[in-house]
């Protein structure tokens, strides 16, 4: 959930005023609920039902003003880490799960985002492009929500 301190992060990823008051109001009656002061907000299973509804709604805003940030996050990644030789992980899987994934705190629904990475539109023309292409391959085989052994 968003904390206090995350409000500024949305307006770096083009939220507007508004939706972050709707955003920090989601906050504040979170706090209010998990505090044990003995108050219940929730009489009803219809109530629980729509403020789950709700906060899942406010996710998918977050996550789609994001996808910019993440798919610059994931270009540069590729262009950064495609040469085995030169990265931090020879294994791509490793260089991926460390280096992408674990120091991006990237989602399952972050990572979609890289799996739906248009390499053609975007870096094709770049001499690396096979290795970029290989990095990629790896992140599907692994991270793709139907592959077999996927993300830990």
């Amino acid at each position: 959930m968003i904390e206090c301190g995350e409000l500024p992060l949305l307006k770096l990823i083009a939220c507007d005023n508004g939706k972050i008051g709707t955003y920090a109001k989601l906050v504040d009656d979170r706090n209010d609920t998990a505090h044990p002061n003995g108050n219940n907000f929730f009489s009803t299973q219809g109530a629980i039902h729509a403020k789950i509804a709700e906060l899942l709604r406010v996710v998918d805003e977050i996550q789609t003003h994001s996808k910019p940030v993440i798919e610059y996050a994931y270009h540069e990644f590729l262009l950064q880490n495609n040469d085995p030789e030169e990265r931090e992980y020879p294994d791509a899987t490793d260089q991926i799960r460390e280096v992408l994934i674990h120091e991006n705190y990237l989602s399952q629904k972050d990572i979609d985002i890289c799996l739906g990475f248009d390499l053609a539109g975007i870096i094709a023309d770049r001499p690396e492009i096979e290795s970029i292409r290989t990095l990629h391959e790896v992140l599907k085989s692994e991270y793709r929500p139907d592959a077999e052994h996927g993300a830990s």
